[in-house]
């Protein structure tokens, strides 16, 4: 899957690095398209979302801006009154810092508020979160009603049994043990729930989808934190003996710490592994299909032969990446979900007296 999205990455790479001397060549007068920011606009993180742009105008939705200034404290305000480059009550958006709000002082300085924003990642996560609850209480309402035992659910709450059933049979209680299932099972299905529906949301390139949010390393960093706080805060003894004085020869253990030290490292590698895996592969999906969009438009402005060949390629490429988002935002969500049960399970190792 890797391989594949690397020889796609370069293939369109090599395609851009030719198109525009090709295009600069021929006397369209018709501006050129800007891939970078085309690509980079739709993969990060905004302060309004942008709907579609018609004629030249951007149909946008403005969300909340809250800041709190250096000296004039808190500050609520939409962030329409920041489009086009305008600076509202001292606070502007600087491109050239990733997009984010600035504030001008009095005496010229430029300092970076306190920003808790409702940006476009955190409207995402909220239609997430509400799709989920509306999910599992109407999964709930629905077992409160009827008997399990005369009657089988059907329709959207059989797809939510079928997902949670598949979960908790096939990764929870194998990696964790029966003991621990129940207890973990809310934070692993939560997870898995969540990385699934925000792939599949990522998919829909128009509102209330289109948001990179687990292409954002920051929310990955958080779902990888959460994993570790679960491995290590319930972590029992015998899972802090493996790490400070594993079972191996002496001399790798005192007095050089060797064995102690690269196991204490494998608490943080763990889940920067789970972090970078899931923003990965995510971020080069969305950036593949993006890419192989804008060739569609570049090439339409060469001249009509070759516009319409290389358009047709780069549309029957597109359609397959689509479809291959769709498998990978499912195993993904898997694979992430099943490498968090086995790091839980593998911090709560049976005593060995026990296993003999």
């Amino acid at each position: 899957m890797n391989r594949l999205s690397l020889f796609i990455v370069s293939t369109v790479v090599a395609l851009f690095s030719f198109l525009p001397q090709t295009a600069a060549a021929s006397e369209s007068e018709e501006p050129g398209i800007d891939v970078k920011e085309i690509v980079l606009g739709h993969m990060s993180d905004a302060y309004s979302w942008h709907i579609v742009t018609w004629n030249g105008h951007h149909v946008s939705i403005p969300l909340p801006v809250i800041v709190k200034g250096e000296h004039s404290g808190w500050h609520v305000f939409m962030s329409s009154q920041l489009d086009h480059g305008h600076s509202y009550e001292g606070f502007f958006i600087d491109e050239t810092q990733n997009g984010k709000i600035y504030e001008r002082l009095d005496d010229g300085s430029i300092v970076r508020p306190l920003d808790l924003s409702i940006t476009k990642d955190v409207l995402q996560i909220w239609i997430v979160v509400a799709i989920m609850l509306w999910l599992f209480i109407g999964a709930a309402r629905w077992y409160r009603r009827h008997d399990v035992t005369r009657q089988a659910p059907g329709g959207i709450v059989g797809l939510v049994e079928m997902f949670v059933m598949m979960i908790y049979d096939d990764l929870i209680r194998p990696s964790v043990g029966e003991r621990k299932a129940r207890f973990f099972a809310p934070y692993l299905l939560c997870a898995f729930f969540f990385i699934f529906i925000t792939n599949l949301l990522g998919l829909i390139p128009i509102f209330p989808g289109g948001a990179n949010v687990t292409g954002n390393i920051t929310i990955t960093f958080f779902l990888a934190m959460f994993t570790m706080l679960a491995v290590n805060l319930f972590g029992n003894k015998e899972y802090w003996k493996e790490i400070f004085w594993p079972e191996v020869p002496t001399w790798l253990k005192a007095p050089i710490p060797i064995m102690p030290v690269i196991e204490f490292f494998g608490v943080f590698t763990k889940p920067f592994a789970l972090m970078v895996r899931l923003f990965a592969n995510i971020m080069a999906g969305h950036a593949i299909i993006l890419s192989i969009t804008c060739v569609i438009f570049i090439t339409c402005q060469i001249g009509v032969a070759v516009g319409a060949s290389i358009s047709i390629v780069s549309f029957v490429m597109m359609i397959f990446m689509n479809a291959l988002e769709f498998l990978v935002a499912f195993i993904q969500a898997y694979v992430f979900t099943m490498l968090s049960a086995v790091f839980i399970g593998l911090a709560q190792p049976e005593h060995h007296a026990h296993k003999a």
